[in-house]
């Protein structure tokens, strides 16, 4: 297991991006909270720890759940001055994400109601392509509005 906390790029900010290859695997989940904490401690953004931590949960969890990759890559970062951009990024494209909303008896299928409700915008984005093999991966990804 990697254990790379430390900033990896710049972005046009000038603000780190901050990067994790894990496991893919629920317990994982653990690591990418710590992960948004010191991203976000790092900005001054502390305030946004309670709702960036649910979101890589879920993100984390929807990948162990959904995908058959044996690994996953975090990203913490912050593309303007207002946005934090938070995203998994895994090896199944033809995996994509389903918003549905859950009844109030289902045990599971409430990981992207929450980050919808969470975040300011949330998405996915194909990575890659091969004019033969298509698309390697995605990420799936939420952003949050910091207030400044």
């Amino acid at each position: 297991m990697t254990s790379l906390n430390k900033p990896v790029q710049n972005t046009p900010t000038g603000h780190p991006v901050f990067s994790q290859t894990l496991p893919c695997e629920t317990q994982s989940a653990a690591h990418g909270r710590r992960l948004v904490r010191d991203a976000l401690g790092t900005w001054h953004l502390g305030d946004l720890s309670d709702s960036a931590e649910l979101i890589i949960s879920e993100l984390v969890a929807n990948a162990a759940r959904h995908t058959p990759c044996h690994s996953i890559r975090l990203l913490v970062s912050r593309p303007s001055e207002t946005r934090v951009h938070i995203g998994v990024v895994d090896r199944a494209p033809s995996r994509l994400p389903v918003f549905s909303p859950a009844c109030a008896d289902d045990e599971r299928g409430r990981g992207l109601v929450l980050i919808d409700a969470l975040a300011d915008r949330w998405g996915y984005t194909l990575l890659g392509s091969h004019p033969e093999r298509g698309f390697w991966g995605k990420e799936i990804w939420a952003e949050l509005k910091a207030a400044l």
